[in-house]
């Protein structure tokens, strides 16, 4: 007889008022590490200067951290259904918490950057996790959407208080303070995931794909390096060497995943196109939204030479509409479907995007606020309803790879723009041949975001393509 059983759900005895506190802590677990990404590009140009370190070093500083949680996210699911998402969770909080401790303490570059990759590792932990744990706890799909657009919401939350109290922090304290002020939300957050969420049953039986998580995190460092690498200095030696590994890398995940008893990636999800369409429109808005914001906090304090305060300040415009709009896009999914959001998500981003063609070395801050809150309300209304999309598009009894991937598409994509928008643009010293190529990441950022309206009409099902397939069963 097998020891595995199905983990406890509200149908099993928890009350709504506990489903709401399970919630609450999940939320905790998420706001965490959401603060992380924007109090750090806040604090980039301060890094920079404090460890003398130069656009690639900063670069890093992002890179490590969403490389290592991209390529870990898809075990680290595997890991919560084997060992119990409230351990995983645990874990995960804990080591989140040493590693923001190390970067502190920092003494140089290279110490940062590892800090910073074993943060990933430990976010990679965290965030299936936590979204399984809410996909279990509300099982009915309409609640569900509900609870995935709170979640997105409050942990949304993180990307507007992020540049305000990164500006604080590093005006008052120095930029080593926006990493050690995440120990207090840590130990909070692991006594009320203890106390409050109840522990899920191992299914011990599943197995980690070793291989495939070897090949993928080769494979996404190798690129991220190349496109790095090549924005600093164009084609090399290195570069080419770089590509090199990243295609091999990839040629030997799609090759392993294939023969793999239990395979990191089953490829019988490619099977279900509004499965990858919701991923791939998941990775077009990282792409975009991760890789704009650090070019753009790079253009503030770079070539206007706003102060991190100012500057975090003025991001708002961007992230205040992000945390608004997802609790409210939640309940639009859950009463209209995902499709809805996700196409005015995206012509709103395409417009905002658009706007940037309009930025200047000279030009007024008046001139950013269009770009920044096209994009905000974009990812706003898109953040729930891809998230939803997806698992509502995965395997029911497999919540933890569903929530897997799409984290995967979303931190790997959010890698890659921070690589290619940072080549693109160059040192921000350059002044007008930064603008300039501020300029370009506007316009390709608005093209990928058409070709994401196009894949989510072709693949995303509407609410009346939903009725039909559930009566026809």
């Amino acid at each position: 007889m097998s020891s595995t059983r199905t983990p406890i759900t509200p149908s099993q005895g928890t009350a709504p008022q506990g489903r709401g506190t399970i919630l609450a802590v999940m939320c905790a677990g998420m706001f965490l590490v959401q603060l992380d990404v924007t109090v750090v590009n806040v604090a980039l140009p301060h890094i920079g200067a404090g460890l003398h370190t130069g656009l690639p070093g900063m670069q890093w500083v992002v890179d490590s951290y969403t490389v290592v949680l991209a390529a870990c996210l898809l075990a680290a699911g595997v890991v919560g259904d084997r060992l119990g998402h409230r351990t995983v969770a645990v874990a995960g909080l804990a080591l989140f918490g040493a590693a923001s401790l190390l970067c502190g303490l920092a003494p140089g570059i290279g110490t940062l950057v590892a800090a910073r990759a074993l943060q990933g590792f430990a976010a990679a932990l965290l965030l299936p996790s936590t979204l399984a744990v809410v996909n279990q706890t509300f099982p009915e799909r309409a609640e569900q959407a509900r609870a995935l657009g709170i979640w997105a919401g409050v942990s949304a939350l993180a990307l507007p208080a992020g540049p305000v109290l990164g500006g604080v922090l590093v005006t008052a304290a120095g930029w080593r303070s926006v990493f050690l002020v995440n120990l207090p939300v840590v130990v909070a957050a692991i006594v009320l995931t203890l106390r409050r969420v109840r522990r899920d049953e191992p299914a011990p039986a599943r197995r980690l794909d070793v291989p495939g998580v070897l090949a993928a995190a080769v494979a996404l460092l190798a690129l991220t390096y190349c496109a790095i690498a090549y924005g600093h200095s164009g084609v090399s030696a290195q570069t080419v060497a770089a590509a090199v590994v990243a295609v091999l890398g990839v040629v030997a995940l799609v090759w392993w995943e294939r023969r793999a008893p239990e395979p990191l990636f089953p490829p019988s999800l490619l099977g279900g196109s509004g499965f990858v369409g919701a991923n791939v429109v998941a990775a077009l808005m990282n792409f975009v939204g991760i890789g704009l914001v650090f070019v753009v906090t790079l253009y503030l304090q770079g070539v206007r030479h706003h102060d991190a305060l100012s500057a975090g300040a003025m991001l708002l415009p961007l992230f205040a509409p992000l945390a608004l709009c997802a609790p409210f896009t939640g309940r639009i999914a859950a009463r209209y479907g995902p499709r809805l959001p996700m196409l005015g998500g995206l012509l709103l981003g395409t417009a905002g995007a658009a706007c940037l063609l309009l930025v200047t070395t000279d030009a007024p801050y008046a001139v950013l606020i269009p770009p920044l809150l096209g994009v905000g309300l974009g990812m706003g209304l898109l953040t729930p309803s891809v998230v939803a999309a997806a698992l509502r598009a995965g395997p029911p009894s497999r919540p933890g790879l569903s929530s897997g991937v799409n984290n995967t598409a979303r931190q790997a994509a959010g890698a890659l723009g921070v690589a290619v928008l940072g080549a693109m643009v160059g040192d921000p010293a350059g002044g007008e041949t930064f603008t300039a190529g501020l300029r370009w990441t506007g316009a390709l950022s608005a093209l990928l975001w058409i070709a994401a309206i196009v894949i989510t009409v072709r693949t995303v099902p509407g609410l009346e393509d939903r009725k039909e397939r559930d009566a026809t069963g």
